[in-house]
């Protein structure tokens, strides 16, 4: 049985937070699944990316933007960044507390990956930061043994996709020089380890002549989110939910991307949470 704590949380916001537009796509899977629950999403847009970032310093900007999301009586906090979930997500955890539940984009999708036993030899395509940490290839062999990993970093994606440069003749291009790698030759699945990467999607499976198994963290982590509200009596029954969306610097490509996700004219405030 819920507790009158719980009960009072429920229709509380979700927060979501990433470095600009990237999670924008775990945000919208969210939506869709759980479409009676507010949402609050924070783009460090003045930032961008993180994956270029030193680990102390997206620590930092993790902490301050949770702090602004616990402002808003957040009732769980999305780390919807791959980069700052790798090298981040245990500090934010411990300075979040029992204030809020806290997820990450990396845990989910590698119980999703190991589950599935035909995979044998696992790509993963992430930003500098990430790739550095390290943190799917251990995380992926400690949960399947004998498991292979091959990583590989594409710096160039997250820029190109904040310029709003996908599904055309120069994001093929770049998409189709990175997977071209000889370290990407014999993968049997491949994990796009950063939320912007759904948004080429599309082009990567047709690189692959929809023959590879993609797998991308938004579907992935709403489940988990979903299974995470159920289980703490947190899920709550809100009619048309007011969703508010925020940026620490404010961009004219962010705001259209947020309405293209979230369809129509809405209100992107600006939060400067660095003062």
């Amino acid at each position: 049985m819920a507790n009158s704590n719980n009960t009072s949380k429920a229709s509380n916001p979700i927060g979501i937070f990433d470095s600009g537009i990237g999670g924008l796509t775990v945000a919208t899977a969210i939506k869709d699944l759980l479409p009676n629950e507010k949402l609050i999403y924070f783009g460090d847009t003045a930032h961008l990316p993180y994956g270029e970032k030193s680990a102390d310093a997206i620590k930092y900007y993790g902490i301050r933007i949770s702090q602004f999301l616990l402002e808003q009586h957040c009732k769980l906090i999305v780390i919807a960044c791959n980069t700052a979930s790798a090298q981040a997500y245990e500090t934010i955890k411990d300075f979040v507390g029992n204030k809020a539940i806290v997820v990450n984009v990396i845990d989910p999708v590698v119980e999703e990956v190991a589950r599935h036993a035909q995979n044998k030899h696992v790509g993963v395509i992430a930003t500098k930061g990430t790739i550095r940490s390290d943190i799917y290839a251990r995380k992926l062999k400690a949960a399947r043994k004998g498991l292979e990993v091959s990583s590989l970093a594409t710096p160039l994606l997250v820029s190109m996709i904040e310029e709003g440069f996908f599904n055309n003749k120069i994001s093929r291009a770049v998409i189709h020089s990175y997977l071209e790698k000889p370290k990407l030759k014999k993968i049997d699945s491949l994990i796009l380890a950063c939320t912007h990467f759904p948004l080429i999607k599309p082009e990567i499976e047709e690189y692959y002549n929809h023959r590879m198994r993609i797998v991308d963290s938004a579907g992935v982590v709403a489940k988990e989110i979903a299974a995470i509200l159920k289980k703490k009596h947190l899920e709550t029954r809100l009619k048309n939910p007011k969703h508010r969306f925020y940026v620490s610097d404010y961009t004219d490509s962010f705001e259209k991307s947020t309405r293209f996700f979230f369809k129509g004219k809405l209100k992107l405030e600006k939060a400067d949470i660095w003062k």
